[in-house]
C-alpha cells in the first residue's frame, strides 16, 4: 500500500519522497499507523503529533514497564493500566501473538502527583515519545497524574496494529504532545427503563476508555424502576426494582466506581427529582411515613405526567427529605471523596401537584398561593433542601473537604434565564442543558455566569430515530456538533435513553456514534467529519477487537477503497 494522508496526500517525510521511493506497508492498518497527521490515534490529539513511517516487528509479552511516582497507591493504578494495556494490544493479534527475536519495548512512564483525584480540576495531560535504537524501542510518558498517564496508554495501543505474520507492529517513532479541551466529556446510560446487566456497563465504560471519555453519568432510577440498593432503604429497592435479580447492589456498584476509576472515568450517579420518581417509593403509608411520592402510576397519564408511569416525589413531606438524606448517605459513601451528584430537575409536571389535595391545601395553609411562580418556588425549595442535606453528609463524611460540592441539575422551566437566578444559585447548581443545537439557552446562561454542560438534543440524543418524530443522528452529525468554548463550559454528554434500547441492542445504539462527541470533547476540532472518517472506521475496528459490537457506518469496500465513496 502507498504511504497516503487523509485527502490521498503524500506524507512522507522529503528525505523519502523521490520519484520511486514510495514506503510500502503490509496493510492497510499497517499504514493507517502514519498515514495522515493523526495516524489512527482517536481522539486526535490537540498539540505535537509527529509520527514515523518505520515500524518495528514485537511480541507484546516483550513490553516491559517502569513506573516512576510518588506513592504506593500511583504506582498501584498504574500497574493496573499496564495490564489493561497489553490485554488491549494482544487483541490486536491477527495470528499468533509470537515473535521469534523479539526486541523489547520499554515504557518507562513518569507521574509527577501522588494525587487520585478525579474530577474537573484534574490535569489528563500527557507527552509520549517513543524512540528506537539497536537494542530496543523505548516509550517515554510524562503526566502530571494518572489520568493523564492512562490517556497515554491508550494513544500507545492507538499506534499498535496486528501483523499478517505473527505478532504486533508499532511505529519506531512517534511525539504525541495532547491535553483534553473539555474536563467534561461523558456518556449518559439509562438503567432504569430497561435494566441493563453489569457486564453491558462493563463494555461501555471500555468503549468510553477507548475514547478518552471520562464521566459514566449512571441515571440509574426513574419512575419506571429502583434498581440501586440503598442499604438506608431497602424498601426503595423491594418495592422498586423490576425483580430481585434486576438489582444493582452496593458491593457490585463500588467494584464498578473501581473498574471505571482505573480506565480513567467518573461514575456520576443522578438520582432524579422531584419528577421522574414514582416505583421504589409507593411504601411511605405502609410505614407511616405519609406519601413520599403523588401522582404514583396514575391514569390517564397524560394528565399527571408527560411519560408512563407517572410520579412526583411529595416536597411537602418532611420524610421525603429524610429518605433522599438517607440515598445521599450510601452514595457518598461508594463514591470517590471528590465526587458529585447529579439532582434530576427536568420535567417537573405542575399539573401533579396541583391536582393533589394534600399538597395544595398546605401551600394555601403556609402562605402560598396556587400559581405557577408559587409551584417554582416550592420546585426550587426541593432542590435547597436536597442540596443542604448533601452538604451535611458530605462534610461528615470527608471532613477534609472544605469546599461545598456544586451540584448538577438538567435545564427545566425554572432554568429559565429570565428567572433561574431567583431559584437556583449558581456558585451550587450546574445546569446539563438538552436543547437544540440552535437555542441560545446555553449563551444566555454563560452570560449569567451558570456553568454548563451540554447535551445537544438534535444531535447527542442517541435514542432519537427510534420513536414519534425524532430522527437519527449518524456519526458524523455527532462529530459535526460544535458546543460553546467558554470558561463555563465544562463539556457535554451523549445520552442513552432506554425507552427502546435493552442490553441486547444498546451497544450498536451508542457506539461508535459516542466516540465522535468524544473527538468534538476532547479536540473540539476546527476541521469536520469529513477530514476525521478514516480514523473513526479505524476506531470503530479497535471498539470490534475489544469485545465491543458497535454499529456499521459504511460498507467495508468504502473503508478499503479510500476516498471512492464521497
Amino acid at each position: 500500500m502507498n504511504l497516503r494522508g487523509r485527502n490521498n496526500e503524500p506524507t512522507l517525510p522529503p528525505k523519502a519522497a523521490n520519484i520511486g521511493d514510495v514506503k510500502r506497508f503490509e496493510s492497510q492498518n499497517d499504514c493507517r499507523l502514519s498515514c495522515g497527521k493523526y495516524g489512527a490515534i482517536w481522539p486526535m490529539p490537540t498539540a505535537d503529533c509527529i509520527l514515523g513511517h518505520e515500524r518495528i516487528h514485537f511480541d507484546p509479552w516483550k513490553v516491559r514497564f517502569n513506573i516512576m511516582a510518588n506513592s504506593s497507591w500511583a504506582k498501584q493504578f498504574l500497574r493496573e493500566t499496564n495490564r489493561i494495556l497489553v490485554s488491549n494490544i494482544i487483541k490486536e493479534c491477527l495470528r499468533n501473538c509470537t515473535v521469534e527475536g523479539s526486541k523489547e519495548i520499554l515504557v518507562r512512564t513518569a507521574v509527577n502527583s501522588s494525587s487520585l483525584t478525579l474530577d474537573w480540576e484534574t490535569d489528563e495531560s500527557y507527552k509520549l515519545n517513543i524512540r528506537t535504537t539497536g537494542i530496543a524501542t523505548f516509550v517515554d510518558i510524562k503526566a502530571e497524574t494518572v489520568y493523564g498517564a492512562r490517556h497515554a496508554y491508550e494513544t500507545l495501543s492507538n499506534l499498535i496494529t496486528g501483523s499478517i505474520a505473527n505478532g504486533l507492529l508499532t511505529v519506531s517513532s512517534a511525539r504525541v504532545h495532547d491535553r483534553p479541551k473539555y474536563p467534561h466529556r461523558g456518556v449518559l446510560l439509562d438503567t432504569a427503563r430497561n435494566f441493563m446487566p453489569l457486564r453491558q456497563i462493563r463494555n461501555t465504560i471500555d468503549a468510553m476508555a477507548a475514547s478518552k471519555l471520562n464521566v459514566f453519568h449512571w441515571h440509574v432510577v426513574d419512575t419506571h424502576s429502583f434498581p440501586l440498593e440503598i442499604t438506608r432503604v431497602p424498601e426503595l429497592q423491594r418495592f422498586g426494582a423490576y425483580s430481585p435479580t434486576n438489582v444493582y447492589t452496593r458491593s457490585e456498584t463500588i467494584n464498578m466506581i473501581k473498574y471505571a476509576r482505573l480506565r480513567g472515568i467518573r461514575i456520576l450517579i443522578e438520582i432524579d427529582g422531584p419528577s421522574h420518581a414514582g416505583n421504589g417509593w409507593q411504601w411511605g403509608p405502609m410505614a407511616g411515613m405519609g406519601n413520599l411520592v403523588v401522582c404514583a402510576n396514575q391514569k390517564p397519564w397524560r394528565s399527571y405526567c408527560v411519560q408512563p408511569p407517572c410520579g412526583q416525589l411529595n416536597p411537602l413531606n418532611d420524610n421525603m427529605y429524610s429518605v433522599m438524606k438517607e440515598i445521599y448517605e450510601d452514595i457518598a459513601e461508594v463514591g470517590a471523596p471528590e465526587e458529585t451528584i447529579h439532582m434530576g430537575g427536568d420535567e417537573v409536571f405542575i399539573p401533579c401537584w396541583n391536582a393533589t389535595e394534600e399538597i395544595t391545601q398546605k401551600m394555601l395553609s403556609t402562605g402560598f398561593d396556587l400559581s405557577l411562580q408559587s409551584f417554582y418556588k416550592l420546585w426550587s425549595i426541593f432542590h435547597a433542601k436536597n442540596i443542604e442535606s448533601w452538604d451535611e453528609v458530605n462534610q461528615r463524611q470527608y471532613p477534609d473537604i472544605k469546599e461545598p460540592k456544586s451540584v448538577i441539575v438538567w435545564s427545566s422551566h425554572i432554568t429559565d434565564p429570565t428567572i433561574i437566578e431567583n431559584y437556583l444559585p449558581k456558585e451550587r447548581f450546574i445546569i446539563q442543558t438538552w436543547v437544540a443545537s440552535n437555542s441560545s439557552l446555553n449563551r444566555m446562561l454563560l452570560d449569567l455566569g451558570y456553568r454548563i454542560i451540554a447535551s445537544t438534543k438534535n444531535a447527542w440524543y442517541l435514542d432519537h430515530g427510534f420513536w414519534g418524530r425524532t430522527m437519527y443522528y449518524n456519526w458524523a452529525t455527532v462529530y459535526n456538533n460544535k458546543i460553546e468554548t467558554h470558561p463555563n463550559v465544562l463539556g457535554g454528554e451523549v445520552c442513552m435513553w432506554s425507552e427502546y434500547v435493552d442490553e441486547f441492542s444498546v451497544e450498536s445504539r451508542i457506539w461508535p456514534r459516542a466516540g465522535a462527541a468524544a473527538e468534538r470533547l476532547w479536540s473540539n476540532p476546527k476541521t469536520g467529519s469529513h477530514q476525521a472518517q478514516y480514523r473513526f472506521y479505524r476506531y470503530r475496528q479497535r471498539l470490534i477487537s475489544r469485545g465491543i459490537k458497535p454499529d456499521a457506518v459504511i460498507p467495508k469496500w468504502c473503508i478499503l477503497n479510500e476516498n471512492h465513496c464521497l
